[in-house]
């Protein structure tokens, strides 16, 4: 049996300080278990398994004429940070940019990677609080327009 730090509580109470069990429901299992003479292993397997996947949508900010993607972000969070990868890798075609708030800001309280550096790594195109005047000055992205004014056409289509 493989011990565990103390238990976080829950519906059905927290395990005793020195019970290798997160809850006071396995820990009463575990005492059935040992008072009936079963031999059993506590969180000795990990197993793996894929969450389906499920069509999800983006909706961005702005749409420049020159077939840019402006999204606006205050706060960053992990959830955006997914998507916006996940909206790139599956849209390559597309000029996606962000405008931070602040950049310099840190992903999280306990990471020294911010908003830009991340940007940088995953090759998103960002500045701060305005559109730069040369994104705007942009001559126009031929393959972005195109596959805007695809989903532009099917969402006309589906109304």
């Amino acid at each position: 049996m493989r011990r565990r730090g103390t238990s976080k509580g829950g519906y059905w109470g927290k395990a005793h300080d020195t019970s290798p069990y997160r809850s006071g429901l396995e820990d009463l299992v575990s005492q059935q278990l040992e008072r009936l003479g079963v031999k059993f292993r506590y969180e000795d397997v990990t197993l793996p398994y894929v969450r389906p996947s499920r069509k999800c949508r983006y909706t961005p900010d702005f749409l420049l004429p020159n077939g840019i993607i402006v999204e606006t972000k205050g706060r960053f969070v992990t959830a955006d940070r997914q998507k916006m990868l996940q909206v790139k890798e599956q849209h390559p075609d597309l000029d996606i940019r962000i405008v931070f708030s602040n950049p310099s800001a840190p992903i999280s309280k306990r990471s020294k990677t911010t908003y830009a550096m991340w940007c940088e790594r995953y090759g998103f195109k960002y500045a701060k609080q305005f559109i730069p005047e040369a994104w705007l000055q942009e001559p126009p992205n031929k393959k972005a327009i195109k596959a805007l004014k695809r989903f532009l056409k099917s969402q006309c289509n589906a109304e």
